[in-house]
């Protein structure tokens, strides 16, 4: 038994015994659980027991874990909603309750739920390993449906292999479609998954998936977190959608939230069976006040049971090809890390960490490889916890990357805070590439929280009420001049320092105007700013059609083998002409932010050889002002024993050189 990690920091020295301790606890947890017998994901099969089974006799099993309830009944359409003996659950032991019905007692589409009584109290609940729940129409009240059809779904396309450096497009299905609803899954499918594939994005990330009551939530206040949400179809309308993304190559991920659940006690988790603390901490730590949810306690055994479970279901369910797990810094910290300023490494050993979470997500990621060795998964992270995204042998938590939360940060305040002439390159370069070498890392300009309402895109932020008015091909306009040019620029260079992977949220590749706003009593429940307005992309005398040219091209180029093998490395870092240039693998990057002045004969050091432009931001292609010849050859000159490249640096633009022997 290894319980010594090599620490890839120095920095991290002081603090090893409490990483070793961390790492040891994982150890011994696994051990626990699996008798050094089994592998994780052998042991880990509560979907497979609990909740509503057929029977090989072709009669049904139900079961439930409330260990404070005294009563549970199945209540539904096949009982008239009241409870009845023949419907009552019987204590089998541990908290267990089972029940079996006959055949005809349940069938599919049915509607059901459960009434649990307990000491002191009663009500109705939805079941905790439900797979499906949907909502009246008129009351809105949820209900289990027993989803059991005749045939199951039949999968056409093989998972497609690991991949390494996602080009990630995040995605809402509910707000993907123009209509002033919500969209399906099917719509999805039919209409978004071919715009996806056309600009060549490798990932899919879908959000809000597990069930949630709360639409205006995104998805991350979810209540039954094995059903798929019944707003954008059935189960087998998910699963058709993530096939045919397979049969195009694309890898599919899912939003995990196992942060925190929904507050809600009828639909969710919460006081189950009267007893507020079955799945979460007891008391104030059992509350996230800001987001006025349920915390988990991850150092019960059968709630890491229920959410390790839940991890194996949606990987074999639904042949998902990884996960992003959501708000892990609410984990990771007994004060969810609000309001901190993580400047220090003392800060992620100081005590304040929730040890039992950093071992569940140890184990999860662990389980997850076990299932699919190919899988993916993603840490939403924003305090930069030093190993995240290290191998679970190294002493780390097993992530594969983690997310550049900086950045899209720094991209805003950049835009917020400061003219354009105070750009500072310098900076810019340094926050963009300020990465643990041994993590892997996905870079953004933004993804759906920059587009909440309350915030803006980056592009409306640049350009802001000029986008209704200015847009047109045959208007000039100086803003949107201005906006188009620092968007691309902004994207090309995150894409271009990015350590192994990209994100984009939804529409943003083309500038999609104004936020994002769930229908909610304070918009009158609109559906205007829950949709994606692809018309305006669609209209080619409408400048939107620019910018996602430049993306499907952008995303091409990161697509060529060995695009992320180097890490970048500075070339020029001129702050006062404002002119940044950099080397990776056979490529140099070239920008000149300088709002005003362009350079000709602009001079650099660079291997010797022909360089020819892959991508300009400033071609016409673009919306630019094609300032210089695409098609032109650049040859490095020898002087003084050097060799040298001279080119024109248009103002506001960035351009990539191909370097060929």
């Amino acid at each position: 038994m290894r319980f010594d990690v090599t620490l890839p920091d120095p920095l991290l020295e002081p603090f090893l015994s409490v990483i070793r301790r961390r790492h040891e606890k994982s150890i011994l947890r696994e051990l626990e659980y699996t008798n050094r017998k089994y592998r994780l994901s052998d042991v880990f099969n509560n979907h497979l027991y609990f909740g509503l089974h057929e029977r090989e006799d072709g009669n049904w099993v139900f079961r439930e874990w409330a260990p404070n309830a005294t009563a549970i009944y199945i209540i539904g359409e096949s009982n008239e909603w009241v409870k009845r003996e023949e419907f009552r659950l019987k204590d089998i032991g541990g908290g267990v309750w089972e029940v079996l019905l006959p055949r005809e007692e349940m069938w599919h589409g049915m509607k059901y739920k459960l009434w649990v009584e307990w000491q002191g109290g009663c009500g109705e609940r939805i079941p905790t390993y439900v797979r499906r729940v949907v909502q009246d129409d008129i009351s809105k009240v949820f209900s289990a449906e027993v989803w059991q059809p005749n045939k199951q779904y039949h999968w056409k396309y093989a998972q497609p292999d690991r991949v390494d450096h996602p080009l990630i497009y995040e995605a809402h299905i509910g707000m993907s479609m123009e209509n002033r609803r919500v969209a399906t899954f099917n719509e999805f499918r039919a209409y978004i998954l071919p715009r996806i594939v056309d600009l060549g994005y490798n990932t899919l990330q879908l959000m809000g998936i597990q069930e949630h009551p709360y639409y205006g939530s995104f998805g991350y206040q979810v209540s039954n977190f094995y059903a798929v949400s019944s707003r954008f179809g059935t189960p087998d309308d998910l699963k058709r959608l993530i096939d045919e993304a397979h049969g195009f190559g694309v890898v599919v991920v899912m939003d995990l939230v196992h942060s925190h659940a929904v507050k809600n006690v009828v639909e969710g988790l919460s006081c189950f069976a009267g007893d507020y603390g079955q799945y979460f901490y007891s008391g104030e730590r059992g509350e996230h006040k800001l987001w006025n949810s349920r915390c988990f306690d991850y150092g019960k055994n059968e709630v890491v049971s229920f959410l390790l479970s839940n991890c194996k279901y949606w990987l074999e369910e639904f042949h998902l090809d990884g996960f992003r797990f959501d708000g892990i810094t609410s984990m990771l910290y007994w004060d969810h890390g609000l309001g901190r300023d993580f400047t220090e490494y003392k800060f992620y050993y100081d005590g304040n960490q929730d040890e039992d979470a950093i071992t569940y997500l140890t184990l999860a990621n662990k389980l997850c490889h076990e299932v699919n060795p190919n899988m993916i998964s993603i840490a939403e992270d924003m305090s930069g916890m030093p190993g995240l995204a290290m191998p679970f042998e190294s002493g780390g938590i097993g992530f594969d990357f983690r997310m550049s939360m900086g950045v899209p940060d720094y991209w805003i305040k950049l835009v917020k805070e400061k003219g354009d002439e105070d750009w500072h390159v310098g900076d810019l370069f340094y926050e963009l590439t300020n990465k643990r070498p041994e993590e892997h890392t996905i870079s953004y300009v933004e993804s759906h929280d920059q587009a909440l309402v309350g915030d803006k895109t980056f592009f409306f932020r640049l350009v802001d009420k000029e986008i209704y008015t200015g847009m047109s091909v045959f208007d000039t306009n100086i803003v949107i001049d201005r906006g188009m040019a620092l968007h691309k620029m902004a994207r090309l260079l995150t894409l271009s320092t990015a350590g192994d992977g990209y994100l984009n949220f939804m529409g943003n590749e083309f500038g999609h105007p104004e936020w994002i706003d769930f229908p909610r009593e304070g918009n009158n429940w609109s559906y205007d700013h829950a949709r994606r307005q692809w018309s305006l992309v669609d209209d080619r005398n409408l400048k939107f059609h620019f910018l996602n040219e430049f993306d499907k091209e952008m995303i091409a180029l990161a697509k060529m083998k060995y695009f992320f093998s180097d890490t970048p490395e500075p070339v020029v870092r001129n702050n006062e002409q404002q002119v940044l240039v950099f080397g990776r693998g056979d490529y140099l990057f070239v920008f000149n932010f300088n709002p005003t002045q362009s350079f000709t004969d602009y001079m650099f050091e660079a291997q010797v050889g022909k360089y020819i432009i892959s991508l300009d931001t400033d071609s016409k292609r673009f919306g630019g002002f094609g300032r210089q010849d695409d098609n032109l050859e650049h040859f490095t000159l020898s002087r003084d024993g050097k060799n040298w490249l001279s080119l024109y640096l248009p103002a506001r633009s960035g351009f990539v050189l191909k370097y060929e022997d």
